[in-house]
């Protein structure tokens, strides 16, 4: 049977890869035929798509009452996305970074994290009998997704604009709109080609989340360490993925957008809807681990912001973070 999951779990891994790519060469398209940031389609359609794992597993833990994978997945999965998905990409290939991820992205990714602890730690802050997040802290949540959605929209928006004017101010002649409009794909192939390569990296997504978890359970882990190490690690597989073939592709917006992107989202949406749909208990551990992620958020912060850039001193930083985090767990 432990056989048989191995083999699961490399197919998984054959799936995410020819999804990641596809899904990359679909995103990169679209922003270039909608004529918007790639930053932006990074943030939004790349970093929802390769998060649907972490919403199935949490939604799916927080209602049969595993608290401990919903949570654990959530904060284990951003802080995998942080140090080790964006450490491996900058040890690889140095990454860009966008200057809007540095004055806005990641500072909202570390105020989430901040927000979570506010509204999960009640038995520091109204004296109650275990800290939870209720159905009021998944609204909150959510209406926080909503205002960062809604920023996000309009930075695109605004973008669009100004790019079409400077298309119009420097009109190409008709010959050489001809050329450009030709090397454009058609938006019906661009999002053909982004459905196709999403299913590949959900369903790879979800077989190697199975068999990794099957193989865990028999070795005797705890759900809050399955959570925070081999569930979280699963579900940032296709973030994984899709942000070392984005950088070897040269979308380096698309990359770093993914990652930030898939931070907040994981928060303020997954934990948001998972609160809402059956309030969750928070263990005190667990605060630990948000605690780390403001630092790590912190660090990645720092390190990108005096040159925009991760190069792959940084990226062996953050990739030795990780490696002292799990091992703290562990031994823990």
């Amino acid at each position: 049977m432990i056989f048989l999951q191995i083999l699961i779990l490399l197919a998984g891994f054959v799936f995410l890869l020819k999804g990641a790519d596809f899904f990359v060469d679909g995103a990169s398209s679209i922003a270039k035929a909608l004529k918007i940031p790639a930053i932006v389609i990074g943030l939004t359609i790349v970093s929802w798509g390769t998060s649907l794992p972490e919403l199935a597993v949490s939604v799916t833990s927080a209602l049969k009452g595993i608290d401990g994978i919903a949570i654990g997945n959530v904060v284990g999965s951003n802080i995998v996305n942080l140090m080790l998905i964006a450490g491996l990409t900058a040890t690889i290939i140095p990454i860009q970074v966008e200057k809007s991820l540095i004055v806005r992205d990641l500072p909202f990714s570390i105020l989430c994290a901040v927000l979570l602890i506010l509204l999960s730690a009640d038995v520091y802050f109204v004296k109650a009998a275990e800290n939870t997040i209720s159905r009021a802290d998944g609204i909150i949540l959510l209406l926080f997704f909503a205002v960062y959605m809604y920023m996000i929209v309009e930075f695109a928006l605004r973008n669009q604009k100004e790019t079409l004017a400077s298309e119009k101010e420097n009109a190409l002649t008709p010959e050489a709109t001809e050329i450009a409009e030709e090397k454009k794909s058609p938006l019906w192939k661009c999002f053909l080609l982004l459905a196709v390569g999403l299913a590949g990296i959900i369903l790879g997504g979800q077989m190697t989340i199975k068999s990794a978890t099957y193989i865990a359970k028999a070795a005797g882990m705890s759900d809050r360490l399955i959570g925070l190490t081999i569930i979280a690690f699963g579900t940032s597989l296709p973030e994984l993925i899709t942000s070392l073939i984005a950088a070897k592709k040269g979308q380096n917006d698309i990359a770093m957008g993914n990652v930030v992107g898939s931070n907040i989202f994981n928060i303020l949406l997954i934990l948001g809807v998972a609160g809402v749909i059956n309030p969750m208990k928070v263990e005190s551990a667990s605060f630990i681990d948000l605690a780390v992620l403001i630092i790590c958020s912190a660090s990645v912060w720092i390190m990108a912001k005096p040159k925009l850039k991760l190069n792959r001193i940084c990226g062996a930083i953050m990739i030795l973070i990780y490696a002292a985090y799990t091992t703290y767990i562990f031994i823990k």
